[in-house]
């Protein structure tokens, strides 16, 4: 095993997304580091047969995985309350599923190299093609997908291809700079990446052109609400009422700033929304108000007789009058987080850790759509919510837009994830959603980071973590909504590649090795 550049590469991949340093920092290098990541592997796979290409990515992704997802310790151990050695064992079984696909690769960039045929573009292809299957095999992860180390100033290329047009840059660039340059290559590269830059600029130019003065002034001042609840009193019944009172305070005080919508973060009511006392409570707040809210709580589903059938992680929007409008139940669950899956297999041995306060799995909704919410001032905007881990998969988020959505409202509870890098990534991968579909968002984390984000993916307003606070302020809204082309035809960039992937890949197999 070349073993210095495994671990350089393992390093790489760590420092290419945010991590804090101390309460107040976060290193944020991946526009550097983000195009050595692959370079480092792929040097680490060079003359090595396809084979063994498997075994050399499988480790090294094992390994850099594990490394991203130290997170897993402080959510299974801190919160989830299993033994040290699961927090300990489960960043590394965890990243046994994503290593499979840095496998993939591998063994594609050994046969193509092999077989003379491994130019930066057929690499760069590969690697998005295991990303795009990471995205949905066995339900998808994609924590970890590289493009997202470019999160800043790259609207352009996300709102063309999404995340994955990024993962493609940033392996091309890696793959040149792994390998021997012939003459035309740095021109190439120069000319390629001032176009994408130039690109870039004018794409930003006009968006941030329709950041301000909008053709129709159209605009909407928004909250984003942080209760700060501690994850190991957030479900018991003494902290209940301390709760709901901490979000009713930041309620009242957003809506004396000039909030038009307020977020509530997931599951900020603690309990079923169908208990009437409650209910009434949440409509008496949003009446007293004069605001829709979105709340994040449990939904239930009931049978004939009324008992509940179902249960879900829910966002209730309540208008400016009170009234229930509409509830969206999140409809990718988290596999081991909120459902176990192959239950009877598994049941005995293992629980779900974020089931909360119901005993059996959560339930997913029935599909992806965007709400309509009448404003107290007469107008309505179309809001779309993706909650929590929805907002990894970028073909779900695009799906809002698709469905004429004009502002995104994420949802999340990040306090499972305590101070770790984990919670500054998200909000990477939450802000790219708003730069792939141009919709400006906001963030409502329960422990943070919150954060108002503009069409361009660019988050000019955010919390520190763990600290009770709120954000207003105003976002823009276009004047229709402004279906990107990734927003209107998703991963198409992404089946592209699988395509050249496979065909590059049988081409290899049937010219035989490359003479020397």
């Amino acid at each position: 095993m070349p073993w210095r550049w495994i671990l350089a590469y393992v390093a790489a991949t760590f420092f290419a997304f945010p991590q804090p340093i101390g309460d107040d920092f976060v290193l944020d290098l991946g526009l550097v580091l983000a195009p050595v990541a692959p370079a480092l592997l792929l040097v680490a796979l060079r003359g090595v047969a396809p084979g063994r290409a498997l075994r050399v990515g499988f480790v090294a992704g094992w390994l850099a995985h594990a490394a991203l997802l130290h997170w897993a310790y402080v959510a299974t151990v801190s919160y989830g309350h299993a033994p040290v050695i699961a927090g300990v064992l489960a960043p590394f079984g965890m990243a046994l599923y994503p290593a499979l696909f840095i496998a993939g690769f591998a063994g594609v960039a050994g046969l193509l190299a092999q077989r003379g045929l491994a130019n930066p573009f057929l690499l760069a292809a590969a690697w998005v093609t295991f990303e795009w299957l990471r995205s949905w095999v066995l339900t998808g992860f994609g924590w970890g997908t590289l493009g997202y180390a470019w999160h800043a100033g790259t609207s352009f290329t996300a709102a063309l291809a999404g995340v994955y047009g990024l993962s493609f840059l940033v392996v091309w660039l890696g793959a040149l700079i792994s390998r021997p340059v012939s003459k035309w290559l740095p021109r190439a590269a120069l000319l390629l990446v001032g176009a994408h830059a130039a690109l870039a600029l004018t794409y930003d130019s006009v968006l941030e052109g329709q950041h301000i003065p909008l053709s129709d002034g159209k605009r909407i001042r928004v909250a984003a609400l942080q209760g700060n609840i501690d994850q190991d009193a957030k479900w018991t019944p003494e902290a209940f009422e301390d709760t709901l009172q901490a979000y009713e305070d930041l309620t009242r005080r957003a809506a004396a700033d000039g909030a038009q919508l307020i977020a509530w973060p997931e599951t900020a009511v603690p309990a079923p929304l169908a208990i009437p006392e409650l209910h009434d409570r949440i409509a008496d707040l949003a009446r007293e108000v004069k605001t829709p809210l979105v709340v994040g709580a449990i939904g239930v589903d009931f049978d004939a007789q009324g008992r509940p059938i179902a249960h879900y992680d829910s966002a209730f929007v309540f208008s400016h009058e009170g009234v229930l409008l509409d509830r969206y139940d999140k409809t990718h669950l988290v596999p081991f987080g909120e459902y176990l899956p192959l239950r009877p297999l598994l049941g005995s041995f293992i629980r779900a850790i974020a089931t909360g306060s119901i005993a059996n799995d959560v339930s997913a909704g029935e599909g992806v759509r965007a709400i309509d919410v009448p404003l107290a001032n007469g107008e309505s905007i179309r809001v779309g919510i993706p909650i929590c881990y929805e907002l990894i998969f970028p073909d779900l988020v695009r799906r809002f837009a698709a469905d004429r959505a004009e502002i995104l409202v994420g949802i999340t509870n990040d306090a499972w994830y305590g101070r770790t890098g984990s919670p500054h990534q998200f909000l990477a991968m939450t802000a790219l959603r708003s730069a792939e579909t141009a919709l400006p968002g906001v963030r409502a984390a329960n422990t943070g980071v919150s954060a108002l984000i503009g069409a361009d993916g660019r988050a000019f307003a955010r919390t520190r973590i763990f600290e009770r606070d709120l954000l207003v302020g105003d976002v823009e809204l276009p004047a229709e909504p402004p279906l990107t082309p990734y927003a209107a035809y998703g991963d198409r960039f992404a089946h592209a590649c699988a395509v050249a992937t496979v065909l590059a890949s049988c081409f290899a197999l049937l010219r035989g090795r490359k003479q020397s």
